[in-house]
């Protein structure tokens, strides 16, 4: 049976008329004998269409029937795929429409979790999972205050994050992935929580802290958490029973007790703060530092009988108290930044609580935020309402006046020599953001590491001991556009809006936890 060409479909759909068949009275074919196969034969001599006449056909609309053209198939072109653009903040523009993409290929961790309210302060609980721990899903407690649309909705509020799963990569081999792992698992993350509620915003919240390498306090012993109120009121609460509640099930605790303060301080009377920061002299003995806008600091301190709030204030600021930060090395020396612009440094046992050394003039504007390096305790980080950031060494800080005697380390300096600068100046000062910084934290063991946040809704990491060096990649760090990247800045994270605190978790190295009026991310980066 031949096949018919493609000259003889034309033909035939030309004439408007199907194609030819047998007719039915047409002459059988003579009988086959049943003893010799022979070729397979019609006996009706019907002309069975090839599958190549039947889609030629339908191609040119027989029958009366209207078929698209059939268009060959798009090769697809085996050149690669342009790499998406890195945003620079400063340098690039949202387009109308356009929002950001984070790219998980530089991420080993990254979570996103929103809040009813906004959590504008939060710091981290320690938990008894254990110390550098590098295995996925993660899990992370954290104690945060509430900005709520009236007073009394507000909540002091213990989150217990968990099944923080590693981020999974679109690129990734799945001959490296472990099938069995969890790490390579990719599931939602669980936010659970309990409250206690809290009179008024939440400016500022602050755990206790507990020594490194310590297990977390039994449930029959209080775990502090300090709340700065917007009613100027101090509160510190026994959180202890809430982490219970969230790790064991069915754990129930007595509710009128929890929700009732431990201690509040009263001293700032009706103004209210941001500046606060705890330190521990042992088990029993913790130290409260709370600054006020009214430029007064008040310690408080605790005893097995409870806490005490001393009535004496600490002054020497002239404006808004921003931040505190006890030294790492010296119980008694700690230091604070305002918005006089100046850095001030004190040590609680000085005769008319006056700071005894500081930096006039740190900043061109306020001084948001302070860090004080725990491995180098020299070393303190700030940032200012301009959006810079800097980098001061303590032993080039002179001392204020003569005849007090201070035990400070050899390494801030113990003499505050007359032969040291009277006006230091910082020995990295970096321009990066361009709105003011929200907060900064060194990294807990790495002394050259930081953390920034600011205004312009990024959180920035840094390190020090990088330097530049052009010559062994052959070009500058400088973004198209002309803005300078500096070498130390590692990575910067967006996504967030209104960018308010950030923290390193002491427990799960190069972990940072980020809050932000949208929520709060939590992620681990490739750069630490």
């Amino acid at each position: 049976m031949s096949k018919r060409t493609a000259t003889e479909l034309e033909t035939s759909s030309r004439s408007g008329e199907p194609f030819a068949k047998a007719s039915g009275s047409g002459q059988r074919r003579e009988n086959v004998t049943v003893d010799e196969m022979g070729e397979f034969e019609d006996a009706w001599e019907d002309e069975i269409e090839s599958d190549e006449e039947v889609v030629d056909a339908e191609a040119q609309g027989e029958d009366g029937m209207e078929v698209d053209e059939v268009l060959p198939a798009i090769e697809e072109s085996d050149e690669p795929q342009p790499a998406p653009e890195a945003f620079i903040p400063g340098h690039h523009v949202l387009g109308k429409d356009e929002i950001l993409e984070p790219d998980d290929s530089v991420y080993i961790m990254r979570h996103a979790m929103n809040v009813n309210w906004p959590c504008l302060s939060f710091d981290i609980l320690r938990d008894n999972l254990g110390d550098e721990r590098q295995r996925y899903p993660a899990t992370v407690y954290v104690a945060g205050g509430t900005q709520a649309d009236t007073a009394k909705n507000n909540e002091l509020i213990v989150y217990k994050m968990s099944s923080l799963h590693k981020t999974q990569k679109d690129n990734a081999d799945s001959e490296d992935e472990d099938d069995e792992d969890d790490d390579a698992l990719d599931e939602d993350a669980v936010l659970e929580y309990k409250s206690i509620p809290h009179f008024g915003g939440v400016n500022r919240t602050r755990a206790q802290p507990l020594p490194v390498g310590s297990s977390l306090p039994p449930v029959s012993q209080p775990y502090h958490v300090a709340t700065w109120a917007e009613t100027g009121k101090v509160h510190i609460w026994n959180v202890r029973p809430l982490i219970e509640a969230l790790e064991v099930p069915g754990y129930v605790y007595n509710r009128a007790q929890v929700s009732t303060p431990v201690f509040t301080i009263n001293s700032h009377g009706r103004a209210e703060g941001f500046a606060m920061d705890w330190a521990s002299s042992g088990p029993t003995s913790l130290r409260l530092l709370t600054g006020d806008i009214h430029a007064k600091i008040y310690l408080t301190t605790s005893s097995p009988s409870g806490f005490n709030a001393l009535s004496q204030s600490f002054q020497s600021h002239t404006s808004s108290v921003e931040d505190i930060q006890w030294s790492p090395s010296e119980p008694t020396v700690f230091a604070s930044c305002s918005a006089d612009q100046s850095i001030q440094v004190w040590d609680v046992r000085s005769r008319g609580r006056k700071s005894v050394a500081g930096i006039v003039n740190a900043h061109e504007s306020d001084v948001n935020v302070i860090s004080w390096n725990h491995t180098t305790s020299y070393l303190l980080v700030s940032g200012g309402d301009e959006g810079g950031i800097k980098t001061w060494d303590l032993r080039n800080v002179k001392k204020k006046g003569y005849g007090i005697f201070l035990s400070i380390s050899s390494e801030i300096n113990p003499s505050f020599s007359s032969s040291v600068d009277p006006d230091p100046t910082p020995v990295a000062h970096f321009t990066w953001h361009k709105q003011p910084i929200t907060s900064i934290e060194w990294h807990p063991t790495e002394d050259s590491i930081f953390a920034a946040s600011g205004a312009d809704d990024q959180v920035t990491l840094w390190d020090l001991a990088v330097e530049q060096d052009t010559e062994e990649f052959g070009m500058d760090d400088t973004a198209e556009g002309g803005r300078e990247v500096p070498p130390q800045l590692l990575f910067v994270h967006q996504g967030q809006k209104d960018i308010k605190e950030v923290h390193w978790h002491p427990q799960i190295p190069g972990t940072i936890i980020s809050t932000a009026s949208d929520g709060f991310n939590l992620f681990k980066t490739i750069s630490v």
